[in-house]
């Protein structure tokens, strides 16, 4: 074999490289060698024959995916019976993946060997073990790539374009602030909310406020529940997705806009509620209707704003609102020729529909944009080192950085860095890494979603309770636990914030440490202290309850021993433990 030879020769081989082989001179000898044998014309195992199995194409790709799989796997050629080197089987393995990249370019392509579910195919005997002398590894990198948002990071950034949150507070490290992720509601569901900020009174319970409050859930779908295992899934945007984000991104724009005027009519916009009670007569609860919000102004105030409130606007006031939504979506100001192609496209809507439905559609369509939705890494620039390996720079950098800890566009200082190219070295990322991690100032919610994901703990919530055994033992009834176990997700971000901050044995302390963040929320699980009245009357009823129970034992004594004179009475039976 030529493999064998070149070893021989002291030559080396990495994995992952291009085998320049032919069919013929190469796997062909290869199966020939070490498959056919079982898997010949006549009577071949598991009814596979490879006795004609020629060169890959469109018809036999199916055929060479499982020999592939089987081989890369160690399965076939079977290790106790086939004498293969852990190099040829290597370089076999490769050849066949480059040969199903090229005839699959343009029929969807090949990439089960990415695949990050298929961690298995992973020699792990080279992985953990000593190289052979005849490998050598090179340096690692990722390919390139594009990575979806999350669902998270989608609702994050929509909800920062219509919700004002609150800055940090370093005297209340605990409170929701500006950049932290958006909470799931009290059913567990991800939502963003219109107009909450705003709402002064409304019909109803909290079921009523829920459904009559104008709201969108997350577009994004993962294929997994959760967890860690989520990541390598996010890779698409299907057109049933895109359809929702363009319809909520005319909502979206609309609300920041006109804010609740978009959503209500105008009676509902008072500070006096009981100056329009004749128009919230009768049963409203539900409906949008039935809410009264406020006249102060409560949500960002923006370019996009400042577009609706005037009759006629500049070129460039057009253009600023568009540098400004594009980049709250994308993370990143817009090149001049994404700019004018969005600017001329809001121009060609407003002169179909006119100026506010023709802004609400132009604008709409920079939801869609390919980085509102995700994250390149496409390395489209920039000087390979001498394994053909190019560094992330600039944009693609500071955005993996900032990625990293915040789902908010990066912060001015790590923008500025970014502008001026000082985003391209191992030494930039450190030290923005470093001035992040530092400065509380700086949400990152990132870090509290990796131990999330590790620990699953914001799943509590979905965790079924006995609610008329929780309300037995004194506890509140109702489903007041439910909201409960949702509060408790904040109070372990808490605590984790807390042993992060300290810094010492972090993980250890994580898995065995007994201190908790209790909130009131916690109280329902402690039960409710009684009032005298209620320890007396408990009391009492435990000992009239005695009383009958005693008397109900004299009587079937004497009864049984009127029946049985001379006997003994049977002892009563002892009772059990709980």
């Amino acid at each position: 074999m030529l493999l064998a030879t070149s070893s021989a020769h002291g030559d080396t081989y990495t994995p992952g490289s291009k085998v320049d082989q032919d069919f013929k001179k190469f796997a062909k000898s290869f199966l020939e060698t070490h498959c056919l044998d079982c898997h010949s014309a006549t009577d071949p195992e598991g009814n596979l024959s490879l006795a004609d199995l020629g060169p890959v194409n469109e018809v036999n790709a199916a055929v060479w995916k499982s020999v592939w799989a089987q081989v890369t796997l160690k399965e076939m050629p079977p290790q106790d019976v086939a004498d293969v080197g852990v190099v040829e089987r290597l370089q076999f393995s490769d050849w066949i993946v480059s040969e199903l990249q090229r005839v699959m370019r343009d029929k969807g392509g090949f990439q089960a060997n990415l695949d990050p579910d298929k961690g298995n195919f992973v020699d792990h005997d080279l992985l953990f073990e000593s190289l052979p002398a005849d490998i050598k590894l090179m340096p690692t990198s990722s390919p390139s790539r594009i990575w979806r948002v999350t669902p998270q990071e989608h609702m994050t950034r929509l909800n920062a374009l219509i919700n004002q949150e609150p800055e940090f507070n370093a005297e209340k490290p605990g409170l929701r602030t500006q950049g932290d992720f958006v909470p799931t509601n009290h059913g567990g569901e991800l939502k963003i909310y219109f107009g909450t900020d705003r709402i002064i009174k409304w019909q109803g319970g909290t079921v009523a406020y829920a459904t009559a409050v104008k709201s969108t859930p997350a577009i994004l779908s993962s294929p997994r529940a959760h967890g860690l295992e989520n990541y390598s899934d996010f890779s698409t945007v299907n057109s049933a997705e895109a359809t929702q984000v363009f319809g909520v991104a005319g909502d979206i724009i609309r609300y920041m806009a006109r804010g609740p005027l978009s959503i209500a009519k105008p009676y509902q916009i008072t500070d006096d509620p009981k100056s329009i009670e004749d128009k919230m007569k009768g049963d409203l609860r539900g409906l949008p209707t039935s809410i009264v919000y406020s006249t102060k102004v409560m949500r960002p105030l923006t370019p996009i704003s400042a577009l609706f409130e005037v009759s006629e606007f500049s070129d460039e006031e057009l253009r600023e609102a568009i540098r400004f939504l594009f980049e709250a979506l994308c993370f990143r100001p817009p090149s001049e020729l994404e700019e004018d192609g969005y600017f001329k496209m809001v121009e060609q809507t407003i002169e179909k529909l006119g100026k506010e439905e023709g802004l609400v559609l132009g604008l709409s369509s920079v939801f869609l944009d390919r980085d509102a939705l995700f994250r390149p890494e496409l390395v489209q620039k920039g000087k390979a080192d001498r394994y053909g390996r190019v560094m992330l720079q600039d944009w693609e950098l500071g955005l993996a950085v900032n990625h990293a800890l915040r789902y908010l566009q990066p912060d001015d200082q790590l923008r500025q860095s970014i502008m001026d190219g000082r985003m391209r070295t191992k030494a930039d990322v450190k030290r923005e890494v470093e001035r992040m991690l530092a400065d509380d100032s700086v949400r990152k919610p990132r870090v509290l979603r990796f131990f999330r994901d590790y620990f699953d703990y914001d799943l509590a919530g979905y965790i079924c309770k006995d609610t008329k055994a929780l309300g037995e033992t004194g506890a509140a009834a109702g489903t007041s636990h439910y909201r409960a176990m949702f509060d408790g997700t904040a109070s372990t971000d808490r605590l984790i914030e807390l042993i992060l901050d300290e810094d010492k044995d972090v993980l250890k302390q994580l898995l065995t440490t007994n201190k908790v963040v209790a909130s009131r929320g916690d109280n329902i699980y402690f039960g409710q202290r009684r009032t005298r009245e209620e320890e007396k009357a408990s009391v009492a009823k435990e000992k009239k309850e005695a009383a009958e129970l005693a008397a109900r034992q004299a009587a079937e004594k004497e009864a049984w021993l009127k029946a049985n004179p001379g006997k003994k009475p049977p002892k009563p039976p002892k009772k059990k433990r709980s």
